[in-house]
């Protein structure tokens, strides 16, 4: 009974391989076609593809020989995935580079005081040649009252001349030109008569210290312009500066002296249009005190010189400034050179109500009167020191009578 069991088993297994054999064989012969017959051509589509049944697309099944070599087939060895190149280092900022600082050669007088050396040469010009006489002296006179040098300081300066011609016994017109020069240094240098060192020129101020500066001007002269150059060049110089708009009857003087607060690094005090200029003076000093700042430059109201009011408002910012003692080092005027004589009229009414230490002198280089530096200090005794030959920053300097003098006579400066 066991054998028959066993030979039933046999038969089955031997039958379901052979079942198996078979279905695969024909698998393989639908796909390939009969031995030796050639296998149907595709089938031409037309039109677009469309998608297919699963059983169209399923792959081709392996047979049971494929199966058993890919199993004993080797592993592919694994291959490294190549290693990821290095990442580009991070830009690095640019080097810092120290802005270059322009350095701007100091004008020459000679070279912008065309106008008024004419006026002086000119006469020179036309006594050179021939013997001292009348019609020389007459010929001195007018040159110095064209350039605006004034009658009084005029009969001055050539009285001196006559003086030292007959002390020398000069006989020639270019002895005279000579004499003339050295006078006007002397004037310029020293006016004794007066009691004032005309050779400090030196705008002051002292470090550790509070230090103002007032500038008094009627308007259009230039006077917040001087101030802004000002401020440039000591901001230049390593000087914390503060700006007082102190003129608080025009607005459009606030707004030019925060233009130049924004250009030069200054820092700037300002009010309401029409407040108490005294006021803004006040806080511009207690800002100065606060901040550490080195120098306040306050600009002042300069409405017409004839008005007393006017005059009684400087005295009161001075005396606000007063407050603080020793802190007003400076009171400058500002004058337009080529109003020449009516500068030294303004000169005088400001002088007597503000005690001015200096005389700005702007726009000297565009006209022919520049004579009035001499009418100033012969007549007041307030020394020019600094004036304006240009547009610049730079064409604000400080003036060198010596220089002045040479510029006049046409020599080198």
């Amino acid at each position: 009974m066991v054998v028959v069991i066993v030979v039933v088993a046999a038969l089955v297994l031997v039958m379901a391989g052979a079942f198996v054999a078979v279905r695969v064989s024909g698998r393989g012969k639908e796909r390939r076609g009969v031995a030796g017959e050639p296998a149907a051509p595709p089938v031409a589509r037309s039109g677009p593809e469309t998608a297919t049944a699963p059983d169209e697309r399923a792959l081709p099944t392996p047979s049971v020989e494929e199966l058993e070599a890919l199993l004993r087939a080797p592993a592919a060895p694994e291959v490294e995935a190549p290693p990821a190149p290095p990442a580009p280092p991070a830009p690095s900022a640019p080097p810092e580079v120290a802005p270059e600082v322009e350095v701007v050669e100091r004008p020459r007088l000679r070279d912008r005081l065309g106008r008024t050396r004419s006026a002086f040469s000119g006469a020179f010009g036309r006594i050179r040649g021939r013997k001292i006489d009348d019609e020389t002296w007459d010929e001195l006179e007018e040159s110095l009252l064209a350039a605006d040098v004034g009658m009084s300081t005029t009969t001055r300066l050539l009285d001196a001349v006559r003086t030292r011609a007959k002390e020398t016994s000069a006989t020639e017109p270019d002895e005279l030109i000579s004499l003339l020069r050295d006078e006007v240094v002397t004037l310029l240098v020293g006016d004794t008569a007066n009691g004032v060192d005309g050779d400090d020129r030196t705008l002051h101020m002292r470090a550790g210290e509070s230090n103002v500066w007032m500038f008094v001007g009627v308007n259009g002269v230039g006077k917040t312009t001087t101030i802004g150059k000002l401020a440039s060049q000591r901001v230049g110089d390593g000087c914390r500066v503060v700006l007082a708009a102190g003129d608080t009857f025009r607005a459009a003087a606030a707004d030019q002296l925060q233009l130049w607060a924004e250009r030069t690094g200054g820092e700037l005090v300002r009010g309401q249009e029409g407040a108490d200029p005294g006021s803004v003076v006040f806080d511009a000093m207690a800002a100065a005190s606060g901040r550490g700042a080195d120098l306040v430059l306050v600009d002042t109201a300069g409405r017409l010189h004839t008005k007393s009011n006017l005059m009684e408002e400087l005295k009161k910012l001075r005396r606000i400034v007063d407050r603080t003692p020793g802190a007003l080092k400076e009171v400058l005027l500002v004058i337009d050179a080529s109003t020449g004589q009516n500068g030294l009229v303004q000169a005088k009414q400001f002088a007597d109500a503000v005690d001015v230490t200096g005389i700005a002198l702007t726009k000297l280089d565009g006209t022919a009167k520049g004579g009035i530096v001499l009418a100033i200090q012969s007549e007041l005794g307030i020394p020019v020191k600094v004036v304006g030959v240009g547009e610049g920053v730079g064409d604000l300097i400080e003036f060198d009578p010596r220089e002045f003098a040479a510029a006049l006579f046409s020599e080198e400066g």
